[in-house]
């Protein structure tokens, strides 16, 4: 019987009341922070997604520019000079004048879907920073927790979990961002 009355006591739970709830808060507030984790490094990969795509499009844009570009000098330059089949030159102007409008048109448009993507980008931005503030204060809030086992005092524990209520609600954020 002695030994079962010593297992009983192992590890402290008849000496701190306080050990299942502090250990019952620790665990919620390690799976808060995995979530914040998890969802801020998944709008941290959407981002970079999101930005390479940007990029592409800028480069693509690039492209057209120096098309157009160089059907205007095409253009400019059968306005100057003189041939001997001025239809043929006439018909030709004309063709490469078409390119020039739809080049414009073309790198107006891919423009507008960079700057989109810019601004989807900059959103996800906001929103892994909102997931990564929150998994920060998540942690605090942890670590506080954690002090309440050390030193037997409900402070921590309370300020903990008004912490974690904050990392909460920090977390939450980065849903709201839009």
């Amino acid at each position: 019987m002695a030994e079962l009355e010593v297992h009983t006591h192992h590890g402290g739970h008849g000496e701190n009341p306080l050990i299942i709830p502090v250990s019952l808060t620790m665990s919620i507030l390690a799976v808060l922070v995995a979530v914040a984790t998890l969802f801020g490094h998944r709008a941290h990969t959407e981002e970079l997604l999101l930005q390479a795509q940007a990029t592409d499009q800028w480069a693509y844009y690039q492209a057209k520019n120096i098309r157009l570009h160089e059907m205007q000098s095409m253009v400019d330059l059968l306005n100057v000079i003189t041939t001997q089949d001025r239809e043929k030159t006439e018909l030709l102007r004309e063709k490469y004048q078409k390119e020039v409008q739809r080049y414009g048109n073309d790198k107006d448009s891919i423009s507008e879907k960079a700057k989109e993507q810019e601004h989807e980008r900059d959103l996800l931005r906001a929103k892994a920073d909102r997931f990564d503030a929150g998994e920060g204060i998540l942690e605090i809030a942890l670590v506080i927790c954690s002090l309440t086992l050390l030193t037997d005092k409900k402070f921590f524990w309370y300020a903990a979990m008004l912490i974690g209520a904050a990392g909460i609600v920090a977390s939450l954020g980065g849903f709201l961002q839009h």
